[in-house]
């Protein structure tokens, strides 16, 4: 039965439909691992394809009660542990997957599951984290990886697959984007329309606690380049101010070089690790491009000021001046600008709190069924 939360009419109108949820894959889990999860508080009776479980989630919470249906390449040798080697197979098996007998699919797709083939009485909305970016926007960094005699047949596949990902566009009957950013993207690439609904974001865990700030800043996120930790931490080289970085990756050891004394990597942490980090913290310096960027709204949750790239998801979250200063370029020298304008600011504690609960997965789930009722009336 549908969550029937702040939504009652809505709710009761999808009781009698019968629901199924897609999302990629339960691998390194991160935001869009959330969204699936809420999803599946929304519809607790949905079964949840999917391509592929890495063991070590097998029992994480985030999985909990779901049904998860799995494509054949859950079969295969290494994909407990692995999935980048699978990535010729994925748009192959998820069109395999059937869904005769239902009402409406609801995907959550940052990559492959919108490509799923519905029967045409069956209602497909994709809830869109970004557009693909293995194709369009990491095409270098996959193919650089691979072994010199590999990489022609390597740019081969890309191009076979950017042609498939616009084909497999127009077979969603209506896609909702997570940011303003990712509807244009959806817009300019595909010539689909989408609406706007944000993503969850945790702010019931991500809550203020009395603690004095500290001197350091914090940046949070997967050790990879796009991130742009490179930039957090030249920056904080420059004025001598020291950083904390939590997460990893395969930048990490890249990053630990150009690294000194005042940058500390704390690895991957627990949630409780971050929120304690989040209370102390100067501020959260967040250099990247990202279509929404969740630890944004977490650390307005917390009442921690952001200094971010000003392009992308962190234009519908921070507001300049007010709960964070944003930076126009993507170099050590703008966000160090950013980090001495922000030392003039006082940041209501209060006020950014109330920003970030804009984004409460309470409101994502009124959202959602409010859309999905007024896609099915």
């Amino acid at each position: 039965m549908p969550c029937l939360s702040r939504c009652s009419r809505a709710a009761s109108v999808l009781l009698s439909m019968r629901v199924a949820l897609v999302h990629e894959y339960f691998c390194n889990l991160g935001g869009a691992d959330t969204v699936a999860r809420v999803l599946h508080e929304i519809f607790p009776d949905a079964p949840v394809y999917t391509l592929q479980v890495y063991e070590r989630n097998r029992r994480h919470d985030w999985l909990r009660g779901m049904e998860l249906r799995t494509s054949f390449i859950q079969r295969l040798p290494f994909a407990g542990r692995t999935h980048q080697i699978f990535l010729p197979l994925m748009p192959y098996a998820i069109e395999q997957f059937d869904f005769s007998g239902y009402d409406l699919v609801l995907s959550s797709s940052s990559f492959i599951a919108k490509g799923i083939i519905p029967p045409p009485n069956v209602f497909h909305l994709s809830y869109t984290h970004t557009r693909q970016r293995v194709a369009w926007d990491l095409e270098s960094e996959y193919v650089n990886a691979i072994p010199h005699p590999l990489k022609i047949f390597a740019r081969a596949y890309m191009r076979r697959l950017r042609q498939w990902d616009v084909g497999a566009a127009q077979r969603v009957d209506q896609f909702i984007a997570n940011s303003n950013f990712v509807a244009h993207r959806l817009k300019q690439l595909y010539r689909r329309d989408a609406s706007v609904i944000p993503p969850p974001v945790d702010t019931e865990t991500f809550t203020p606690l009395a603690v004095s700030r500290g001197e350091y800043y914090l940046a949070v996120g997967r050790l990879v380049k796009y991130k742009r930790f490179d930039v957090a931490i030249e920056a904080c080289k420059k004025l001598g101010y020291p950083l904390r970085i939590i997460g990893d990756g395969p930048e990490r050891a890249a990053l630990e070089k150009i690294s000194d004394a005042p940058i500390q990597f704390l690895g991957a942490q627990p949630h409780a690790v971050i929120r304690e980090q989040l209370a102390g913290a100067r501020a959260l310096l967040f250099p990247a491009l990202e279509d929404f960027g969740i630890v944004v709204v977490e650390a307005q949750a917390m009442g921690c000021p952001v200094i971010a790239y000003g392009a992308g998801g962190v234009l519908d979250t921070v507001c300049d001046g007010e709960t964070g200063i944003l930076f126009h370029a993507q170099t050590a020298e703008s966000l160090s600008d950013a980090m001495q304008r922000a030392e003039n600011f006082k940041f209501d504690a209060n006020h950014l709190r109330a920003n970030a609960l804009r984004f409460s997965a309470a409101n994502f789930k009124t959202h959602l069924l409010q859309e999905i009722d007024s896609l099915i009336r």
